[in-house]
């Protein structure tokens, strides 16, 4: 077989940034910089990296806010799932570092940004798994019996919270059942805040039948990181037909969405769904930022729509 066939591309998704070849490899031109934990000069949030499990690799990048001190009241902690499609970036990124850093500082929260394993690599499930793992590595600091001194002395375990962004918030979500289903053993999951979420369905929903090429990549994304799916309306990506949906661990729910993001319909119609399903929880809110896209708050930080969005997810944890 020439080199020439080796390397046709089979898959290529130029919004996002991947493109992968028949030989197996995978070019990434976006979400591949990343930068070392710190401690930044402008909110004194400290971060350090740690590695959950050395057989697989998975990591995560945990932050705390300089009023940390094992002394002081417990602080609220956040279990964050970056963004990206389940196959570009990662927890170490300068766009996630940064948030993370503002999010630490406005929310006074311990954050854990879990770096799973990406697609399509590790196809999925193994994001899900490498996310419970590390869950249930967080959970298992509640008698402050883990190896991570932050865990341990900073936290206070009945306020736990999941976050993500995009493929990130689908992740959140679906952690969030798990939980429901399987209990977590000394923490108490609060909330769960989805930021466009990265859902879809065979059916359309609103507007989305108008949109021609952003059905056909978030299907053909899905399929590329998920090659083993049913299609989109297999649970994992669309939630609202998961026999489990009701059974979401937590009490309640801030869903994100932007105006112009192709995912907006499936966010109000989660937030609508979610409330007839029968779940226990007590609130479902979502708020929307007027004519902005998909994951502004991470192109565009300094902009107004984003330091609400920053206050809002804040306010939720506190």
């Amino acid at each position: 077989m020439s080199s020439t066939t080796n390397n046709e591309v089979t898959h290529d998704f130029p919004p996002l940034g991947i493109r992968a070849f028949k030989d197996g490899t995978v070019e990434r031109l976006k979400g591949a910089e990343i930068v070392p934990p710190s401690t930044d000069p402008i909110t004194g949030i400290r971060s350090k990296d740690v590695v959950i499990d050395p057989q697989t690799g998975l990591s995560a990048r945990i932050y705390s806010p300089k009023t940390a001190n094992p002394t002081h009241k417990k602080l609220p902690l956040l279990i964050y799932f970056h963004g990206g499609g389940f196959c570009i970036e990662t927890a170490f990124s300068p766009t996630y570092h940064n948030y993370l850093n503002s999010l630490a500082a406005e929310a006074n929260a311990v954050i854990v940004s879990v770096d799973y394993r990406r697609a399509p690599e590790y196809p999925l499930p193994i994001a899900y798994d490498d996310s419970w793992t590390a869950i249930k590595w967080v959970a298992s600091h509640s008698e402050r019996g883990g190896d991570e001194v932050w865990l341990n002395d900073y936290v206070d375990w009945d306020e736990l919270f999941f976050a993500g962004d995009s493929a990130g918030a689908n992740i959140a979500h679906n952690m969030a059942v798990r939980v429901g289903l399987e209990g977590l053993d000394g923490a108490r999951l609060v909330g769960i805040a989805l930021v466009h979420a990265y859902f879809w369905g065979k059916e359309p929903i609103g507007k989305e039948g108008d949109n021609i090429m952003g059905k056909a990549l978030a299907e053909n994304l899905w399929l590329f990181v998920c090659p083993s799916s049913s299609g989109p309306d297999d649970p994992l990506m669309n939630p609202v037909k998961d026999p489990n949906f009701s059974k979401l661990g937590c009490g309640k729910v801030l869903v994100c969405v932007a105006e112009k993001d192709m995912l907006r319909d499936r966010g109000w119609y989660y937030k609508e769904e979610l409330e007839k399903s029968g779940w226990w929880g007590g609130a479902v809110e979502v708020m929307e930022a007027g004519g902005e896209g998909h994951v502004f708050h991470l192109s565009n930080p300094t902009c107004e729509n984003a330091a609400a969005m920053l206050k809002r997810l804040a306010a939720f944890m506190n």
